[in-house]
């Protein structure tokens, strides 16, 4: 299996703790924010904490429609999400799964570095196209921007 990990940051000036309770909060605030992007995520096992298998409707501004992702780990104290996308046509037919390490990490100035690490675990030998790897990276960026928005538009939100 070939396996291909992408990362990236981005800085904000909004606390991690706020990032991480709206990202805890990701199967509401992402269709609010996105909704080219999301449409639904409804948790369908689980009580939202580590363990929950959560079902994906994605929007029209992708070119994908759905997905499966079970949340791995939800860490309140480190700020990190990781999860797993096993299933669905988010895939591609590329790829056995995605695993999201989603990291919100403090700043010196009380603002935080939001850092996403994506591991894809590819079917077989399989080498995933540049432009796909890029695609997911500017859709994570974009959900991000618009999840920021949201909480400086709304403070007291998270």
């Amino acid at each position: 299996m070939t396996v291909i990990t992408s990362e990236f940051e981005i800085a904000s000036s909004l606390p991690a703790s706020k990032f991480f309770n709206a990202y805890r909060d990701f199967n509401n605030i992402a269709p609010k924010v996105d909704p080219e992007t999301y449409k639904t995520l409804v948790d369908i096992e689980g009580d939202g904490g580590a363990g929950t298998i959560r079902d994906i409707s994605f929007g029209d501004g992708v070119p994908f429609t759905n997905g499966k992702l079970k949340l791995d780990i939800v860490d309140s104290n480190n700020f990190t999400i990781i999860y797993t996308i096993f299933e669905g046509d988010i895939l591609m037919g590329q790829l056995d799964s995605m695993t999201h390490h989603v990291k919100f990490i403090p700043s010196p100035d009380g603002g935080c570095v939001y850092k996403p690490t994506i591991v894809h675990n590819c079917k077989g030998e399989t080498q995933l196209p540049e432009e796909a790897l890029n695609r997911v990276k500017e859709g994570f960026k974009k959900t991000f921007k618009a999840i920021e928005g949201f909480i400086h538009a709304n403070p007291q939100t998270y």
